[in-house]
């Protein structure tokens, strides 16, 4: 009897154990380093060819799984009018992603177009319908969207700090509304997929608390923050900080999930750039390519130093003017993008290493 109950006491020990280990492993998540390469498939459509820090011909992605970026951040938008962004194609640019051994991070707009702080147009295809009916459409758009595609990262809208999916979504107006909107999204996420993280993204620092505050009872794994110093400040101590409070305070994993910083102040077409002046960066680093090294590399430390920080991703990653030199419309990014204007990998990328 005495061995009996010594084996079972043995038993239960090993089970808890290995019950433990496996929960551990399960909650342990890689530190993610993105790229966002959403007009990849434009750009490459045109004709424009990459090079490797050899100046080697290479398909961009297999650059930047060599340099050690392990995640590849795509935008989606439900009916483009412009052949960019489209379902097809991101599903395309997903599986090749994938083919190369790294992650699929889906920034899913749920707009035909650009949707940030300034601009969350609903789908042309779902005007006219009553909210049940919108809630509906959000849930069966997102399940096709998960068993499709198969995100390892679903990120809910883009850049939500004042709602998605207007007028519905609107936070300042329907604030019930957006919450329930956001549920819908993130019930189909969990009901189609044990595995797809799912993220709510932020744009900036100020106002974050208080965003994620109203989100709360939201079911979601990563709060995502952008932050570029041209439009939300210089003070990475504060970006710290917050990574920690945020993380802190809602038991979540903080990524910065979109940055970027200029390698010259230089042009490469005649489309105007976003970047061109000294008082749009910050004034410790450069726009060089040495500059914007150090400032990737600063990022990453300051996510790194945080007990909640993931991760980070580069945004504009492959926005070259692709176009020629007299184009107007080319690149807005070109000086910001992680390829030169000769198309050849800049030294900033072996942050992702």
């Amino acid at each position: 009897m005495k061995i009996g109950l010594k084996l079972l006491a043995l038993l239960f020990i090993l089970i808890t154990f290995s019950c433990s280990k496996e929960e551990a492993s399960n909650n342990t998540d890689e530190f993610i380093k993105a790229a966002d390469m959403s007009m990849l498939p434009l750009i490459e459509s045109e004709g424009t060819v990459y090079y490797n820090n050899n100046n080697i011909p290479e398909d961009a992605l297999l650059t930047l799984k060599n340099a050690g970026c392990n995640t590849i951040r795509i935008r989606l938008w439900h009916t483009p009018t412009i052949n960019q962004s489209g379902f097809n194609e991101v599903k395309a640019l997903a599986q090749r992603v994938k083919n190369q051994g790294m992650k699929v991070w889906l920034s899913v707009h749920y707009s035909d177009t650009w949707a940030d702080p300034a601009n969350q147009i609903k789908p042309t295809a779902w005007n006219g319908l009553t909210f049940t009916q919108l809630r509906a459409q959000v849930e069966s758009y997102t399940t096709t969207i998960v068993n499709e595609i198969q995100p390892d990262i679903f990120q809910i809208g883009n850049e939500i700090n004042n709602g998605f999916i207007f007028p519905e979504g609107n936070l300042a107006s329907n604030e019930s509304q957006f919450l329930l909107l956001l549920e819908s999204a993130s019930t189909a996420i969990r009901a189609n997929s044990s595995s797809t993280k799912i993220m709510l993204h932020y744009a900036g620092i100020d106002g974050a608390s208080w965003f994620f505050s109203k989100t709360a009872a939201i079911d979601y794994d990563y709060i995502g923050l952008s932050y570029y110093p041209i439009w939300h400040g210089t003070d990475i101590n504060l970006l710290q900080q917050t990574i920690t409070t945020l993380g802190q305070t809602h038991n979540k994993k903080v990524l910065v999930a979109e940055t970027s910083y200029p390698f010259t102040f230089d042009w490469n077409d005649w489309t105007n750039n976003v970047i061109g002046l000294p008082n749009q960066i910050h004034p410790n680093y450069p726009a060089s390519p040495e500059g914007q090294k150090a400032f990737l590399q600063q990022i990453k430390n300051t996510v790194k130093n945080t007990s909640s920080g993931l991760g980070f991703c580069y945004w504009g990653t492959e926005w070259i003017a692709f176009r020629g030199a007299t184009s107007t419309n080319g690149s807005s990014w070109e000086n910001q993008a992680l390829w030169d204007f000769n198309h050849k990998a800049l030294p900033a990328m072996s942050i992702f290493n």
